[in-house]
């Protein structure tokens, strides 16, 4: 059997890089989709090269970018196992009184419509292959946030997760909420002072894909450890 294929959506950079080296070493094949073509290429050499990765650029909010993405990972390595939906964008400061609402229209597109064209686009291959659907949630989707809309997303792709579960209830299709605390990535202007690696959470992706086809790791909460008093 030929290798399994995982295709990644924010793969440029943070945790969709981070990912794709973790999973690189698990013997996956490689589907990697962001806006720059630049840094795309430079995961793929770290993973292997052209053999074993595919580079596609990709605007999440585009379903016609989404499609062909598509197209060329079945065209490539002929099948899809495994999809890692974690393109996501952050908010500004400002909370529902005072932010600004085009930086809302841009995260929402990114963060909710855009994972939802992500599991349109790519549950036809799924499907065939009885795969595994990955979101980036967050620990910020599982509380309340005074006045954070960049919270409402991740609740939203949280109830995306559960509700695409159902729907495909009875495929064989799992689903998992990756859903991590503080990462410290290019996601913050100042590095925060407690916080996860990118890494850590690629860990936790090749945890759930490494799973037996019986077990559905339904969501995996990452948080960093309290700092020691």
């Amino acid at each position: 059997m030929s290798d399994p294929v995982l295709l990644i959506t924010g793969a440029s950079s943070g945790i969709g890089e981070a990912t794709a080296r973790e999973a690189a070493k698990a013997g996956y094949r490689l589907v990697l989709a962001a806006r720059s073509e630049d840094k795309l290429r430079a995961v793929q050499e770290a993973v292997g090269g052209p053999e074993r990765a595919l580079i596609v650029r990709c605007d999440v909010q585009s379903q016609e970018d989404q499609k062909q993405m598509v197209e060329r990972a079945l065209d490539t390595f002929g099948q899809i196992d495994a999809v890692f939906a974690n393109a996501g964008r952050g908010g500004s400061a400002g909370g529902f009184s005072g932010a600004d609402p085009d930086s809302w229209r841009d995260m929402i597109l990114t963060n909710v419509y855009g994972v939802g064209l992500t599991v349109q686009a790519c549950l036809p291959a799924l499907r065939e292959s009885r795969g595994h659907m990955l979101l980036t949630g967050s620990a910020a989707g599982r509380v309340t946030i005074a006045g954070s809309m960049y919270s409402a997303t991740k609740w939203a792709v949280s109830a995306i997760g559960y509700g695409l579960r159902e729907e495909i209830r009875g495929s064989g299709i799992r689903v998992t909420l990756i859903e991590p605390g503080m990462v410290d990535t290019p996601f913050f202007d100042q590095p925060p002072e407690q916080a996860l690696e990118p890494e850590d959470i690629g860990r936790a992706v090749v945890y759930a894909l490494s799973q037996p086809a019986h077990v559905d790791v339904n969501e995996l909460l990452i948080r960093p450890t309290p700092a020691i008093k």
